[in-house]
């Protein structure tokens, strides 16, 4: 799938996301999720950053 392709999808699931956290039908936390989820399929280059923040936060939970 080109750019120009996968940029209708991505803004519409934007749009679906913010329209459920909106209505209160997605908690904060699940919405954190969809936002990770989001990243690691996207590979954006701030991909790097917060791969570093959850292995961090995961560290710290694990002990």
């Amino acid at each position: 799938m080109t750019d120009v392709a996968a940029l209708p999808l991505v803004v519409f699931f934007g749009v679906v996301t913010v329209l459920l956290v909106r209505s209160r039908e997605v908690n904060w936390w699940v919405a954190s999720l969809i936002f990770l989820f989001g990243l690691y399929v996207g590979q954006t280059p701030a991909i790097f950053m917060i791969t570093g923040f959850v292995d961090w936060v995961l560290e710290r939970m694990t002990g």
